[in-house]
């Protein structure tokens, strides 16, 4: 008998050793992607039999506070899922670890992954990518020559004048007052820097900017959208149906509520386009490079396992599976072969319109800048502010926020700001966000 309870003994010991010599991985993952995640893990632990791997769900309004929240207290995660339009903010604190060897970026889109880069150091590795494209009734665009939709500014114009003229629709394009984004693509288009290259100042009343908002600004005094903003639109599927509006600028969250909520005589009506070039001297319009990467924090203790896992949801078979289970775009090009995404023509835009992306600029006070171009272009769009006041306005206040940073840029130096860079314009010359307002996802739109 006390040979069988020393046996007893022995082997629970060797057992509790095994489990002690686990180690316990902490990733803390965002809305509905914090749960969906979770089914990819059971094959990473098998792979993987020392890691156990615990997931956090946090919601996406409240993950900004909560991860500062956990730099300041000290009790960080291992591995986080962040908006890429955070990453700069949490690289000026120096909470995150340098990941530039955890996966090349030869396979990413390089606008992308632009965003994860911070004087030169890579803080992130792209999970996966938003952006957004345009989205058209493809029977009206039709009716007015261009069934493929408009390819620069100057067709774009034609068509929304084509339109009204012909009374196709209510207005030719929706472009709530209440969304900085418009403005912004427009600008990256026209090869806007937003800020100068030190990220001191704005450089709205500059042309590249200036024609965008005029253009922008233009689209409402013409007529060719109305001056509302999300709140005053009742049911956008059932408006875009019945002829209210012909065109909107959105994201991939939408093809799938596109063609849940409009009727099924709707489903061969629509269609979606990369955003028109301003000229026609890039092949299309530059868009946003929204999207969730995953970065280590420094203070892990379990760095090697952190990478492990990080590679394991690189991997183009597990974009590709996550894609059908959340349908966020993967950030490698090798995961856009799935037949979920090559059976689905409105998904070829998000893939052109990808490798013509920008980051926004990357400094922590472009949150309030952004609610800046936010609030010129809704008075712009309403009549209340003529163009050149607006860009007079906007450099004023970028000026205004970015004083700090300028003093910090003199008096300490470069090396402890996050660097503007400038935007890539697109892959063959060289991507769901904003701080405090949410990243650029485009997932809590739908969810």
């Amino acid at each position: 008998m006390k040979r069988i309870l020393l046996a007893a003994v022995l082997i629970a010991a060797a057992c509790s050793t095994r489990r002690d010599a686990r180690e316990t991985l902490t990733f803390w993952s965002l809305g509905s992607e914090g749960e969906q995640v979770q089914l990819l893990i059971p094959e990473f632990e098998r792979r993987n039999p020392g890691i156990d791997v615990v997931i956090q769900q946090i919601p996406w309004t409240a993950a900004h506070e909560k991860l500062l929240t956990a730099y300041v207290g000290e009790s960080t995660p291992d591995v986080a899922q962040m908006g890429n339009t955070w990453i700069p903010e949490f690289v000026a604190m120096r909470a995150l670890g340098d990941v530039g060897n955890v996966m090349a970026p030869d396979d990413y889109f390089p606008g992308i992954w632009a965003t994860n880069v911070v004087d030169t150091t890579v803080y992130g590795i792209p999970w996966y990518v938003d952006t957004r494209v345009l989205f058209y009734r493809s029977d009206v665009l039709a009716k007015v020559g261009f069934p493929n939709g408009p390819r620069t500014w100057a067709e774009w114009r034609e068509v929304m004048r084509r339109i009204r003229a012909q009374n196709l629709c209510r207005w030719s394009i929706l472009l709530p007052t209440n969304e900085w984004e418009p403005t912004v693509m427009l600008a990256l288009s026209n090869r806007s820097p937003l800020l100068d290259a030190a990220g001191t100042r704005g450089e709205f009343r500059q042309p590249p900017f200036a024609q965008a908002f005029t253009f922008y600004a233009e689209t409402f005094r013409e007529g060719y959208a109305p001056a509302v903003s999300n709140s005053q639109i009742a049911n956008l599927y059932q408006q875009f149906a019945q002829n209210d509006f012909a065109m909107y600028i959105t994201g991939p969250w939408n093809v799938g509520e596109f063609r849940k909520r409009l009727p099924a005589e709707m489903q061969d009506k629509w269609a979606t386009a990369p955003l028109p070039s301003p000229d026609g001297s890039q092949p299309t319009g530059i868009s946003m490079a929204g999207g969730s990467s995953l970065v280590i924090f420094k203070a892990s203790k379990h760095r090697a396992a952190a990478e492990k896992l990080i590679r394991f949801l690189s991997e183009p078979e597990q974009q590709a599976r996550f894609f059908e289970l959340t349908g966020d775009l993967p950030a490698r090009r090798a995961a856009w072969n799935a037949p979920a995404l090559t059976n689905e023509p409105r998904f070829p835009a998000f893939r052109v319109q990808l490798e013509n992306v920008a980051p926004l600029p990357k400094v922590p006070e472009w949150e309030q800048i952004a609610t800046a171009i936010l609030d010129r272009g809704e008075a712009a769009a309403r009549g209340a502010s003529s163009v050149p006041s607006a860009l007079a306005f906007l450099d004023a206040r970028a000026d205004q926020l970015l004083e700090k940073r300028r003093w910090m840029m003199r008096n300490v130096g470069p090396a402890l700001q996050p660097a503007q860079s400038r935007p890539i314009r697109n892959a063959s010359l060289g991507p769901a966000g904003e701080p405090a307002l949410r990243p650029t996802t485009g997932n809590e739109h739908a969810r």
